[in-house]
């Protein structure tokens, strides 16, 4: 079991190994593929890349500020309606009680709302009306109400540059229980943002939003603190990020104070509202207000306390605003949806990734005309490509997001539009290119075919119709799978492939069925051509080297007949040179080839001034050997010698045989006379070893002469004869020895 396992985790290793290197490889091939695409329509990305950056500086301008607005406007109209939010509870004062009480509403009226109100157990009520001055009958008595309802909220308007302010009622603002209801208009009159908190003289105002909304919250356990690392307001689940100048489709807009995008609800269908008649004389139930907050605001037009939200635009319809009290009640249902469950509150994108945004559709607008090049299609694929990108912006805001519309379609039209007008100055200019090459290669006698980046002939000359055996009306416009075999087919189109992408000429060898099914053989040099407007053309010329080819592998085979009887001869003559210079029975150098190798030893020696050995070896009792046991147990003997005393000797030392049983030893490079007596140690202790040969056990011993360069003489001669004399008293003093001079 144990073996099972370990193979079994080595073939997976194995299978995981194959599988990363197969990874590796498709990932190179992929990117390779789109550097070579990105390098294609180079002139693609480059043209829509400008498109971009020109929407983006006329969007930094401003200009496309007011379209921005109305498609942010357009998508809180498209957004489904979502359910009332019952949290807060608005008492109108309408028409019809300015007409029955008067206005402004006397104070005892007042004081008798927020009694009602308050016995049926709010969280807390917001007063939308400024009461800074008393409006009798019953001062006293608003004054007791406010001094009794500790969850009441007043209303005041801070300085700023268009108004000098209006202050809240003094008792509440002596209790520290106001909120300012400063409004953030946009240039075209609309509100679209909310402010939290706002400086004045040093001094900082709480909204009256926000306010209501901290007193509604604290029940539920939520308290305001500072967002991790920021300075941001943290409610709940919700940091609130506070709106910068640049933020969605402003640009450059005052963003002082704490402000946010808001989020508005569908008028008439957002907030219950009651109408302060109801509410003074019972007509609605308790659970509409307790624990609820209610908001108590002027309805009535004659007050003209009304504001334009992205609501109040129709492309039919004239423009309708909503009351104060109800753009009050957006602010504060926005800010208890962010805390409580973590949404409402509208999220833009930094700079840079609007900017890639944008730049992104403009790439996708010129790929897509670059690519249908049909008028018909371009127009069908550019609106499904807006289309698409308003599917994306609107789902993006119904998960609270404002990212850019305008200007990614600007730029999707823009490029398209650019690359339209250069596909058609393209198409002119292919046109001219086309008329140009064909009165050109007509003139040509070889075969010359041009075609485009598909592959396609666009244009040839007539020696190539005639080649390939088909009229010009029929090969233009096609390709080769049309006409050659796939196998074929493959190779053209391999080879012009190469030169599309590297740009670079090549001239390769190729076979060339034509429409008789004849077989040639042909050299195609293949280039490319780039007209005035950056049409690119693959321009063919043609050679047939059928003919050339054949006798060229009839030079070959001559050639290598040639080449065959030179080896033999050159075989011939080492087997002659070496039979010259080496003994037929053991293959060592003969006498002929020794006096060479010691003349040129002898030569080394003397100029670098270095020793060197001869030793003549003679075996004792070969004639006797030779007597006894015959002339081929001598000659093996002889071959068993020679072998042993190459094996004993470096690879520069030299072995010949002078002859009988005579053998030589050069030792060109010693250092000393006792590297020579180890030398010839080794050699006795070699040869007498016995000698097992056909089966029979012949021992034999063997004596040595040695005479040292230039101790013993400084010629060849002298070398020779010093070294024989030394072998001679050897064998007279008992044989199976060395014996130097």
């Amino acid at each position: 079991m144990v073996i099972n396992k370990v193979r079994y985790g080595k073939d997976t290793s194995n299978w995981a190994t194959g599988m990363i290197k197969q990874l590796s490889k498709s990932s190179i091939e992929l990117w390779t593929g789109l550097k070579q695409r990105l390098w294609l329509e180079r002139r693609v990305l480059i043209t829509s890349s400008t498109v971009a950056v020109c929407i983006i500086l006329l969007r930094c301008t401003g200009l496309l500020q007011s379209w921005e607005w109305a498609a942010l406007d357009w998508f809180f109209r498209l957004r489904p309606s979502p359910p009332v939010d019952d949290r807060i509870l608005i008492v109108a004062i309408e028409e019809e009680n300015l007409q029955k009480y008067g206005w402004p509403i006397p104070d005892r009226v007042m004081a008798q709302l927020l009694q009602k109100l308050h016995s049926k157990k709010p969280r807390a009520i917001g007063l939308d009306i400024y009461r800074d001055l008393p409006e009798e009958p019953g001062h006293t008595e608003l004054q007791k109400a406010f001094a009794n309802i500790p969850n009441i909220v007043g209303i005041e308007k801070v300085k700023d540059k268009t108004s000098d302010g209006v202050l809240a009622p003094p008792a509440l603002n002596r209790r520290k229980q106001v909120g300012f209801n400063n409004v953030v208009v946009d240039a075209d009159g609309k509100v679209r943002r909310s402010l939290l908190y706002c400086w004045v003289d040093n001094k900082l105002h709480t909204s009256f939003a926000l306010y209501l909304a901290l007193i509604y919250l604290k029940a539920e356990g939520i308290e305001p603190q500072a967002a991790k690392g920021t300075n941001y307001l943290q409610l709940g689940k919700t940091v609130f990020r506070p709106f910068e100048s640049k933020d969605g489709g402003y640009v450059r807009t005052d963003d002082k104070g704490y402000q946010i995008l808001g989020n508005f609800r569908k008028p008439s269908l957002g907030f219950r509202k009651v109408s302060m008649t109801d509410v003074l004389e019972n007509k609605i139930p308790q659970d509409w207000v307790r624990d609820r907050i209610v908001l108590i605001g002027s309805t009535a037009s004659s007050l003209k306390d009304f504001f334009y939200t992205p609501y109040t635009s129709d492309l039919v319809k004239s423009a309708q605003p909503i009351p104060g009290v109800e753009l009050q009640a957006n602010f504060l249902g926005q800010i208890l949806t962010a805390a409580q469950s973590g949404q409402g509150t509208i999220a833009v994108w930094s700079d840079p990734i609007e900017w890639l945004w944008i730049l992104v559709w403009s790439w996708l607008g010129a790929i897509l005309i670059w690519r249908s090049r049909s008028v018909a299609r371009s127009i069908l694929i550019l609106l499904l490509a807006g289309n698409s990108l308003i599917a994306c912006a609107y789902l993006a805001f119904l998960a609270y997001w404002w990212i850019p519309v305008i200007p990614p379609l600007v730029a999707l039209a823009g490029s398209a539009t650019v690359i339209t007008a250069y596909i058609a100055q393209l198409k002119e200019e292919l046109k001219r290119s086309k008329e140009f090459l064909q009165n050109v290669i007509n003139a040509i006698p070889d075969p010359v075919f041009v075609k485009d980046k598909q592959h396609r002939w666009i244009v040839l000359n007539q020696a190539y119709c005639q080649f390939l055996g088909y009229p010009f009306n029929t090969l233009i416009e096609k390709t080769d799978y049309n006409f050659f075999p796939s196998h074929e087919a493959d190779i053209f189109w391999q080879q012009d492939e190469l030169v599309f992408q590297s740009a670079k000429p090549t001239e390769n060898e190729e076979r060339f069925t034509d429409a008789r099914g004849n077989t040639h053989l042909i050299a195609t040099k293949r280039s490319l051509h780039t007209d005035a407007a950056g049409n690119v053309f693959l321009v063919g010329v043609i050679r047939d080297i059928t003919e050339r080819k054949r006798l060229e592998e009839d030079l070959k085979r001559t050639a290598a007949e040639l080449v065959r009887y030179n080896t033999e001869l050159k075989l011939s003559q080492d087997r002659l040179r070496h039979l010259a210079y080496h003994d037929s029975l053991t293959g060592l150098p003969n006498r002929k080839l020794f006096y060479e190798q010691l003349s040129q030893s002898l030569e080394w020696a003397a100029q670098n001034e270095r020793l060197l050995a001869l030793l003549f070896l003679d075996l004792d009792g070969f004639k006797q050997i030779n007597d006894t046991q015959g002339h081929d147990m001598g000659d093996l003997l002889l071959q068993g010698v020679a072998d042993r005393l190459t094996n004993c000797l470096r690879s520069s030392d030299t072995v010949s045989r002078l002859g009988g049983d005579e053998f030589t030893v050069i030792l060109p490079i010693i250092k000393s006379v006792s590297d020579v007596t180890i030398v010839a140690d080794k050699i006795i202790d070699a040869i007498t070893q016995p000698f097992v040969l056909n089966g029979q056990t012949i021992n034999v011993t063997i004596s040595i002469g040695i005479s040292l360069f230039p101790l013993n003489g400084d010629d060849m001669n002298t070398l020779i004869k010093n070294a024989d004399a030394a072998m001679y008293r050897a064998k007279q003093q008992g044989k199976n020895k060395y014996e130097f001079l």
